[in-house]
C-alpha cells in the first residue's frame, strides 16, 4: 500500500499545477481584439452615416417637392399687369419679383406693397 500512496500522491501534485499559457501569444490575441473592436465600430459608425445621409436626403427631398408645390400654387395665381407695374415703379424692384410679391399675397397690391416695404 506504500506504492499506492506513493502514486496517489503524484496524481494530486501533477492535478494542482495550473497550466501555464505561452505568454508571447497573450499580448497578440489582446492586440487582435483591439483591431477587431476598431473594425467592428468603424462598421457602425459608417452605417450610422449612411442612416444619417439617406435622413437628410430624403427630408431635402421632401422639402424641394414642397417648394415645387407652392411654386405650382403661386403659379396659379392671377395677377394684373398693371398692378406689376405699379409695384415696380413705386418699389424699384424687378418684374420678377414684383410678381412673386403680389402672387404670395393673392393679387392684393396693399399687402404686397406692405409686405416689401417691411
Amino acid at each position: 500500500m506504500a506504492e499506492a500512496d506513493g502514486d496517489l500522491d503524484l496524481e494530486n501534485e501533477e492535478s494542482e499545477r495550473p497550466a501555464e499559457k505561452p505568454r508571447k501569444h497573450d499580448s497578440g490575441a489582446a492586440d487582435l481584439e483591439r483591431v477587431t473592436d476598431y473594425a467592428e465600430e468603424k462598421e457602425i459608425l459608417s452605417s450610422d452615416l449612411e442612416t444619417a445621409m439617406s435622413v437628410i436626403g430624403d427630408r431635402r427631398s421632401r422639402e424641394q417637392k414642397a417648394k415645387q408645390e407652392r411654386e405650382k400654387e403661386l403659379a396659379k395665381v392671377t395677377i394684373r399687369k398693371e398692378d406689376v407695374e405699379l409695384i415696380m415703379n413705386e418699389m424699384e424692384i424687378s418684374r420678377s419679383a414684383a410678381e412673386r410679391g403680389l402672387r404670395e399675397h393673392l393679387g392684393n397690391v396693399v399687402e404686397a406693397l406692405i409686405a416689401l416695404t417691411d
